[in-house]
């Protein structure tokens, strides 16, 4: 295997990113070019917390992420759709992981990355459930840094009421307008597909191309 003569220099940027409180590095130029080929190959992102601030991959590898606990039997079939863990517990789970000083500024996402109004549809005088919308986070990054705590969000979500025929969809937002989105014909393959993104996070939203998402 070729040497990489940049490999050393490269791990050291790395761990004054890791050591340092706000994920800074010298603004020399091989410090800078060393950002550059950590970023290009996503070793690092742009830190959501610290302006022009930095986060490796594997410092964000050892956090959680947060799907409904009982998504699962959901799959299965053992539960209906309103027993799902809600959104709003999945978001509470998620901010009570962050330090204490970042837990306000995720407050401030509450409503975008939990929020659902219901509209509730009548059938023949029968209430149909709303489609389900379930609430994911991952650590990573997209075109733009993730929200609080380094997160994308999305959901695994029902295209149409109709829970027999109904496609579905798995989609992952960054904090501002980069999202990335996979259709999928049955609630099985969905949900195969947020296990597969459980198993990989954390990655930048380029990196889950291969796995069918389409960058937006």
């Amino acid at each position: 295997m070729p040497h990489d003569p940049h490999a050393e220099f490269d791990h050291h940027v790395l761990e004054m990113i890791e050591r340092s409180p706000i994920g800074a590095a010298p603004s020399t130029p091989a410090h800078q070019e060393s950002i550059n080929r950590l970023r290009t190959s996503h070793q690092i992102y742009s830190d959501a917390d610290h302006k022009n601030g930095y986060v490796t991959a594997r410092s964000l590898s050892t956090r959680p992420s947060f799907v409904a606990q009982n998504l699962d039997q959901f799959v299965e079939g053992k539960i209906a759709p309103e027993s799902l863990e809600s959104n709003a517990s999945i978001f509470d789970r998620y901010v009570a992981s962050l330090p204490l000083t970042l837990r306000a500024h995720a407050e401030t996402f509450r409503a975008r990355v939990a929020g659902r109004p219901a509209h509730h549809r009548k059938h023949g005088g029968v209430i149909a459930h709303d489609p389900v919308h379930s609430l994911l986070l991952v650590p990573g990054s997209g075109p733009h840094p993730g929200v609080t705590g380094n997160y994308l969000y999305g959901s695994l979500l029902q295209l149409t009421p109709d829970s027999v025929s109904s496609t579905w969809s798995v989609h992952l937002h960054d904090s501002d307008d980069g999202w990335t989105v996979c259709d999928l014909p049955t609630l099985a393959e969905a949900y195969t597909k947020v296990q597969e993104l459980l198993s990989l996070a954390p990655f930048h939203m380029s990196e889950i191309e291969s796995l069918g998402f389409q960058l937006k």
